[in-house]
């Protein structure tokens, strides 16, 4: 079954630490992205492996490979199972984040995270593409990408739903991927343009769902929550 991970993209970290306490007995990773990342990571790292838990650091690296890779060193630790990188990068920089996280998990004696590679962001829609440089579609722009980090020995790519069923057609089951952009039926879309349900990502073939909002702000985070879980595991197994 695919998993869950929850964004902890809240302000104060005793806010984060509360949810992750209400969430505890369920099967979670937690994605500390840049606001946690910037304003409390040292805390909030620190908190979910007392409680050991598994954590996702959605760092989004992009700069030059040596940087990269100690950037990626830094945040290799016991608790954490997936860093992110941007896939504009290029190769050798994703390279040198993929060696970074070995040879300090060699180090740690520890297992080493995934290296994850950002595609394009879900916030960004097809009429932006050329605004960037880009050529070709959404589609197309996300499989070259992919491609890049496949090579360069990326674990899998973090991408929009929409762009999972080709991925995984093109680069196989083992080629994991990791999707923002989800939205239960009925909730607002933010600032999200490519959005699917869990169970539509999940279809798709997604191997990770992110889920921000929804979860923070219901008035039972653990409700909420057990609700996705079971829209995910309702979905067929796929062949």
């Amino acid at each position: 079954m695919a998993g869950l991970i929850v964004a902890l993209d809240v302000d104060a970290p005793q806010d984060a630490e509360r949810l992750v306490d209400q969430l505890y007995e369920l099967d979670l990773l937690y994605k500390i992205g840049l606001e946690s990342l910037y304003g409390y990571g040292e805390r909030i790292i620190s908190y979910l492996e007392a409680r050991d838990v598994r954590y996702f650091v959605d760092a989004k690296l992009h700069d030059i490979p040596r940087t990269v890779g100690a950037a990626v060193r830094r945040l290799v630790r016991p608790g954490v199972r997936i860093i992110n990188v941007h896939a504009l990068g290029g190769d050798t920089m994703m390279r040198a984040a993929v060696e970074g996280a070995q040879e300090r998990a060699v180090e740690l004696g520890i297992a080493p995270p995934m290296i994850f590679a950002v595609t394009i962001l879900t916030s960004i829609g097809a009429e932006e593409l050329g605004e960037l440089g880009l050529s070709g579609g959404l589609g197309q722009n996300a499989m070259r990408l992919a491609a890049l980090a496949r090579d360069a020995g990326c674990a899998g790519v973090v991408c929009s739903a929409h762009e999972v069923h080709d991925l995984k057609e093109f680069f196989g089951a083992d080629f994991l991927t990791i999707t923002p952009g989800i939205r239960p039926g009925g909730s607002a879309f933010g600032d999200q343009k490519r959005v699917m349900t869990p169970a539509q990502a999940v279809a798709a073939g997604s191997d990770y769902i992110v889920v921000g909002r929804p979860i923070l702000d219901a008035e039972d985070p653990v409700q909420a929550a057990r609700a996705i879980l079971d829209e995910m595991r309702a979905v067929p197994v796929r062949a």
